[in-house]
């Protein structure tokens, strides 16, 4: 992987306005910056979507908008999750018995 595919948001300047972006180690405090403004921006669209969704109607632009930035907030996010799962055992094996059961039903015959 490329050091620009390995590059992490860590917010926006609050001069320019621009998103600020690090290549960030694992464990390192440049990590942890990331992965809280990543949970913070998710946060943040989950709560922005569901009162538009439970609102008045948006239109194709706004709407588009929308899930543009919660499909964002979701990719930053989700490999957050599977790194917390990877990293607890205990987690982990509810993971893994949680895909075997999931195929398992898929595999049964009506």
């Amino acid at each position: 992987m490329s050091d620009i595919q390995r590059l992490r948001r860590l917010g926006y300047d609050s001069a320019t306005g621009k998103t600020a972006y690090a290549l960030t180690a694992p464990g390192g405090l440049l990590e942890g910056m990331a992965d809280m403004s990543a949970l913070e921006t998710a946060t943040v669209w989950l709560a922005l979507a569901e009162a538009m969704t439970n609102g008045t109607q948006l239109d194709a632009d706004e709407a588009n908008f929308v899930l543009a930035r919660v499909v964002e907030s979701l990719g930053e996010v989700l490999p957050i999750a599977a790194r917390v799962v990877e990293d607890n055992d205990a987690l982990a094996l509810y993971a893994e018995a949680g895909r075997n059961i999931g195929a398992g039903m898929r595999d049964m015959k009506p």
